[in-house]
C-alpha cells in the first residue's frame, strides 16, 4: 500500500512539472486549476504479531513433606534378675566304721637257695717300679803267688823277606760293544709341494646378448612397450600410467613382464614413489 501511494505521488508531481513547462513555452497565461491531490491515506499498520503464549500452568502449592520421625531414644537392654546364690548342699556323711581286722595270713616259705659263691677278687696290681741297680760287687782278691821263672824263649826261624801282597787278579772285563746304529736311509730330496690353485668358480653359462631395446623417441613409442610390460599386472591401468611416465623420462622400457630394470640404467631403477618404493614397473 505504501509503495502504491508513493508511485501516485511521483506521477502527480511529474504531470505538474510537465504542464508548467509547456505553458511557459506557449506563453499563454491561463489559469490552471490544479486538482487537489488525492489525500494519501497512511497505511494501516498491521496488527503486531503476538507470539503464541503457552498457557501458564496453575500454581500448585508444594505438598507438605510427611513429618519425619525423630530418632528413637536408646533403651539399654534389660537383664533378667539373677537368682539368689544358693550354696551347694552336701549329702550327710555316714558314720565312720573301722574296718574289721583281717586274719593274719602266713606267706609260704620260699625254698632254700644256697648263696652263690662270690667271684674271686683280684688284688690291685701295684704300680711298676724299676728294679734298683745292684751295688757293684768286687771280686775277691786272689792269694799271692810268687812269680815263676819265665821259660826260655823258643828259637824262632828266620822270617822270610817281606813281599808286598799281590793284588787279586781280576778277570778282564769285556770291552763294551759299540752301539750299533741303524743304516741311514739314502737321502731323498724333499718333494716340492704342488702350487695351491685358488678355487675356480664355475664359469656362468653363456648367455647370448639380449637383443637391443627398441628405440623410444616420442611418447607414442611407449604405448606398445608399456602394454607388453603391464599385460600380466593385477592393476593394469595403474601400471600403464607409471610405465608411461618412466618411459617418457628415461626413454626406455625393459623387456618382459617382470624384472630386467637394470637394463634401462639408473634413471629407471632409482625412480621412487612417495613411499620410497619402485615407481617404474
Amino acid at each position: 500500500m505504501a509503495f502504491k501511494a508513493l508511485l501516485l505521488l511521483l506521477l502527480a508531481t511529474f504531470l505538474l512539472v510537465s504542464t508548467t513547462v509547456a505553458s511557459n513555452e506557449v506563453g499563454v497565461k491561463t489559469e490552471i486549476k490544479y486538482a487537489a491531490p488525492v489525500p494519501v491515506k497512511a497505511p494501516i499498520p498491521a496488527p503486531p504479531v503476538k507470539p503464541p503464549t503457552t498457557p501458564v500452568p496453575p500454581y500448585k502449592a508444594p505438598t507438605p513433606a510427611p513429618p519425619t520421625k525423630g530418632p528413637t531414644p536408646y533403651k539399654p537392654p534389660t537383664k533378667a534378675p539373677t537368682p539368689p546364690y544358693k550354696p551347694p548342699t552336701k549329702a550327710p556323711t555316714p558314720p565312720y566304721k573301722p574296718p574289721a581286722p583281717a586274719p593274719p595270713t602266713k606267706a609260704p616259705t620260699p625254698p632254700y637257695k644256697p648263696p652263690a659263691p662270690a667271684p674271686p677278687t683280684k688284688a690291685p696290681t701295684p704300680p711298676f717300679k724299676p728294679p734298683a741297680p745292684a751295688p757293684p760287687t768286687k771280686a775277691p782278691t786272689p792269694p799271692y803267688k810268687p812269680p815263676t821263672p819265665a821259660p826260655a824263649p823258643p828259637v824262632k826261624a828266620p822270617t822270610p823277606p817281606y813281599m808286598p801282597p799281590t793284588p787279586p787278579t781280576k778277570a778282564p772285563t769285556p770291552a763294551p760293544a759299540p752301539p750299533t746304529k741303524a743304516p741311514t736311509p739314502p737321502y731323498k730330496p724333499p718333494v716340492p709341494t704342488p702350487p695351491v690353485k685358488p678355487p675356480t668358480t664355475p664359469a656362468p653359462p653363456y648367455k647370448p646378448p639380449s637383443p637391443p631395446l627398441p628405440p623410444v623417441r616420442t611418447k607414442k613409442d611407449c604405448i606398445p612397450l608399456c602394454g607388453q610390460r603391464c599385460k600380466l599386472h593385477s592393476r593394469t591401468n595403474l601400471c600403464l600410467r607409471a610405465c608411461m611416465t618412466c618411459c617418457d623420462r628415461c626413454k626406455c622400457v625393459p623387456p618382459g613382464t617382470y624384472g630386467n630394470r637394470e637394463m634401462c640404467g639408473k634413471c629407471y631403477t632409482d625412480m621412487r614413489t612417495h613411499r620410497n618404493k619402485h615407481k617404474c614397473p
